[in-house]
């Protein structure tokens, strides 16, 4: 978070507001949310019997690797 500058904030909208894109095996997921008009990509590992989610990156995707909507990889 703190190399592209991406705030608590930033990462709270995105989950609040976001939409899963991609679900994981290992019970994680990828969401896609927005800090404004800034696209962000949230990995969270949810605890359903904890009722808790561990955030486990977050990054600004790269538009070269990504669908122009930022929900589909380039790169499969």
């Amino acid at each position: 978070m703190l190399e592209q500058a991406i705030e608590v904030d930033d990462v709270e909208t995105a989950l609040d507001r976001g939409e899963t894109i991609e679900d994981y095996e290992d019970v994680s997921r990828l969401v896609l949310g927005r800090a404004g008009v800034r696209p962000l990509h949230v990995v969270v590992a949810e605890d359903e019997r904890e009722g808790s989610c561990t955030v486990v990156t977050v990054y600004e995707p790269d538009a070269s690797r990504w669908d122009p909507t930022f929900r589909i990889r380039r790169d499969r």
